[in-house]
């Protein structure tokens, strides 16, 4: 993977506007989604795998129940970049 640039404060809050289910947690987006049963948020994540596999850009993910966690940060940037923010619209589409 190439060296991903960083996102300032303002191409961040842009990015949010787009996006209205995540926020900025310090350095990631996050979203949790409330799946209607264990299975389905398992399922959720199974398919997130794969469109992250894809991109090789992998989420944090926390599951929790029905209540499944995505957390976005490019780690080898140090921060958000534009990686984040199209996985977060990808995540988006599978919900």
């Amino acid at each position: 993977m190439a060296q991903q640039t960083l996102l300032s404060d303002i191409e961040i809050a842009e990015a949010l506007t787009e996006l209205p289910d995540w926020t900025r947690s310090g350095d990631a987006l996050v979203r949790t989604v409330e799946a209607p049963t264990f299975p389905a948020g398992i399922d959720l994540v199974r398919r997130v795998a794969e469109v992250a596999e894809e991109a090789d850009h992998h989420p944090d993910i926390d599951i929790r129940w029905r209540n499944v966690t995505f957390s976005l940060s490019t780690h080898s940037a140090g921060g958000l970049t534009a990686l984040d923010v199209a996985l977060a619209h990808q995540i988006d589409r599978l919900c």
